[in-house]
């Protein structure tokens, strides 16, 4: 499995940012649609709000890939 580690520079990143700044979305469209299609999991859950803050210590998943968000 693909792992990307995302160094957060912030307080907490967007998950439709975040899906397209690791490369996993081509853009941010694309990552809210894969958001509503209910491909992207937030540490083991199902997420369906696209604009959901994502922190460090949190665990991404969509399509077989893997962001661990850590503190920069």
């Amino acid at each position: 499995m693909d792992t990307i580690e995302f160094k957060l520079r912030g307080e907490y990143v967007a998950l439709c940012d975040l899906l397209k700044l690791t490369g996993i979305a081509d853009s941010g469209g694309q990552g809210k649609l894969m958001i509503a299609n209910g491909e992207v999991t937030v540490d083991g859950q199902p997420e369906n709000r696209k604009t959901a803050k994502i922190r460090a210590n949190q665990t991404v998943r969509c399509l077989g890939r893997t962001v661990r968000v850590v503190a920069a």
